[in-house]
């Protein structure tokens, strides 16, 4: 069977954002009916593997299609989805809260962006491209929805704001690298080719602010339905929690009886 070109949201590209929830929910429920930890441990070991093997054999076949300085200037794991990537691996390896936090809004916010409008996809089902493509941007969706659904690891709003600055003081960083390298990282230097994003409407380099405020809102965005969950679960409890009884109050003293007034008592009216 002949590689076609990508259509996006042709038939290939549908069925493989409904199989991305699709893993994601079941993967989930695995774990949760297991309690022991041990179905949910295998998993993201699983889920990790995936990821970190389709990122060493897709860096080895381009390097060696390519060359070395070719793979230096275009495929180090330095855009959004490269690092989501590994600190994704991490996350389900080790379940640090740390790279959670990145791996949730960097991981969710770039790559389901990757995998909605994937632009720079060059071809269409089956080809190994294809498979590469889609194996590392909703297997990172996968992998950070399996660590919240099944894992039960939770983004918190403090989380969010470290997860932006860590994203600008990369961002800072790759920069340097592209002006160094003539490599266009994170898409600093120019959009991506073939894009079909909004968001890269305005002119380089006017772009790139406007890239992080869309950034800001949509860790937002992905970080509401786990704060409305929390209002909703806080409700709950509280109308579920019996009221506390009132307190009995103690018993007044009897008072004492009066002794009757003797008609010679000096102080009362004959």
């Amino acid at each position: 069977m002949n590689p076609s070109q990508f259509q996006t949201f042709g038939t290939p590209h549908l069925v493989v954002m409904g199989l991305t929830l699709i893993f994601a929910v079941v993967l989930s429920k695995l774990a949760r009916r297991n309690p022991d930890g041990r179905v949910a441990a295998a998993i993201g070991y699983l889920l990790a593997a995936m990821l970190l093997i389709n990122e060493v054999s897709a860096g080895g076949q381009r390097l060696l299609q390519f060359g070395l300085d070719y793979f230096i200037r275009n495929h180090l794991p330095l855009h959004i989805c490269g690092v989501a990537n590994l600190v994704t691996a991490a996350t389900l390896l080790f379940r640090s809260r740390r790279t959670y936090e990145i791996a949730y809004f960097w991981g969710l916010v770039g790559s389901a962006n990757a995998v909605i409008t994937p632009g720079a996809m060059d071809a269409g089902f089956p080809s190994w491209r294809f498979f590469q493509y889609f194996i590392v941007h909703s297997g990172i969706v996968v992998g950070v929805l399996y660590a919240t659904w099944g894992l039960g690891m939770r983004p918190t709003l403090a989380g969010l704001f470290r997860a932006f600055i860590a994203l600008n003081v990369f961002a800072m960083a790759v920069g340097i690298v592209n002006l160094l390298l003539g490599s266009n990282y994170m898409y600093l230097s120019k959009p991506p080719w073939g894009t079909v994003s909004p968001f890269f409407f305005a002119p380089w380099p006017w772009y790139i602010p406007i890239l992080d405020a869309v950034a800001l809102v949509m860790f937002f965005a992905v970080y509401l339905p786990v704060y409305l969950a929390r209002r909703y679960q806080a409700r709950k409890m509280r109308a579920a929690a019996p009221s506390a009884p009132r307190a009995p109050s103690a018993p007044r003293a009897p008072s004492a009886p009066r002794e009757p007034s003797s008609p010679n008592d000096p102080g009362k009216p004959a």
